[in-house]
């Protein structure tokens, strides 16, 4: 299933997008897309339902994030061997992880406002990973069956608030905007294998990243089993799993996102982003 969220912000109702490609109203069915519709059972009943029977959503209305109510949005940094190359860093021993503040969520499509004072803006394509049940010390072996799916998300960053301006990473990453998700997130029955996922990201047309999920230095079972040595995971909970190269302080020049530029990102099965930079007022 590729389950979505619609309408103004706020005021999202739960959707799905059936194999025609055609959106269909949930709303009568769930309450929201949320850690409790996530849960296997009650995912395993929306799948029971002939989407033929459900509204068709009509229009073209705006998409919010594909996951309500979001508990911990949980980042991992340096997790393509690549990428960190690029940015001068060296493959970590163990996976580096933040959090990204909730107010930095927002739709796949909505605008991405660039901070007062910013001037180094910067895209990550990256693979989302929903948790469906609760994961406390799981292993790696049974690591999927705490994911509920997948889902792609731009983890937008400000390097120089990420590195510059002393502490932790978060103050660069999470920003009002910077974490656009969705457009829909992919049940995993979907993803036969979410390591072998092409990605890519576009910015004014032009292609910066274009990598896969192969490439990851450490994979979704083992970020699951991973976390889940230090905290619950809770259903509703997002893992934004790191970044191919290709990103803004890779380049030679350095090259920063400005006011009036399109970013457009996608993950093979996961759907397509596309944002329009803004600048603060």
């Amino acid at each position: 299933m590729k389950l979505l969220r619609y309408g103004a912000p706020g005021q999202e109702k739960p959707g799905l997008v059936d194999k025609d490609g055609t959106m269909r109203d949930l709303s009568q069915i769930v309450h929201d897309i949320d850690g409790t519709t996530l849960l296997p059972e009650n995912l395993a009943r929306l799948a029971k339902i002939d989407p033929k029977t459900l509204p068709v959503i009509q229009g073209n209305p705006r998409l919010g994030a594909c996951v309500a109510n979001i508990g911990k949005f949980i980042c991992i940094g340096l997790n393509y061997a690549d990428h960190a190359a690029e940015t001068g860093a060296t493959v970590p021993p163990e996976p580096v992880l933040f959090l990204k503040a909730n107010s930095a969520i927002c739709g796949p499509n909505d605008a991405v406002i660039i901070p007062r004072g910013s001037l180094k803006t910067d895209w990550e394509v990256e693979l989302g990973v929903v948790i469906g049940k609760p994961a406390k010390y799981v292993t790696e072996a049974n690591a999927l069956d705490y994911v509920a799916g997948y889902c792609v998300i731009n983890d937008v960053s400000e390097r120089a608030f990420q590195t510059e301006r002393a502490g932790q990473w978060d103050k660069g990453k999470g920003c009002d905007t910077f974490g656009p998700t969705g457009p829909w997130m992919v049940t995993k029955d979907e993803i036969a294998d979410p390591q072998n996922l092409k990605m890519w990201l576009t910015v004014d047309g032009v292609k910066r990243q274009n990598g896969s999920t192969k490439t990851m230095v450490y994979g979704v079972k083992h970020l699951v089993a991973y976390l889940s040595q230090f905290f619950t995971l809770n259903p509703g909970d997002v893992i934004s799993t790191g970044t191919p190269p290709g990103v803004g302080m890779g380049l030679k020049p350095p090259t920063y996102l400005k006011p009036g530029q399109t970013m457009e990102l996608s993950i093979e099965g996961l759907g397509t982003q596309k944002q329009v930079t803004v600048a603060d007022i």
